[in-house]
């Protein structure tokens, strides 16, 4: 069984923000599989940094504004 990562993102809501792209045409766009866009915003999975990056660009924001982790107690 896979653990779930503690890093969310706000890929859905940019997806939307940005012509309500598909999840594919992302997947397209960063060279992935729709099945991998789908478990990076589920959570269920967290992407290599040039993945993160590439998906960043792809929306023209910063790696912040896509990625969130946890602050430390």
């Amino acid at each position: 069984m896979v653990k779930p990562t503690s890093v969310s993102n706000t890929i859905r809501s940019l997806r939307f923000a940005n012509g309500e792209m598909t999840q594919a045409a992302l997947a397209d766009r960063i060279g992935v599989t729709r099945q991998t866009v789908i478990a990076i915003e589920q959570g269920r999975y967290s992407p290599s940094l040039e993945v993160a990056f590439q998906i960043a660009q792809v929306f023209k924001v910063s790696l912040d504004d896509v990625f969130q982790y946890p602050d430390l107690p």
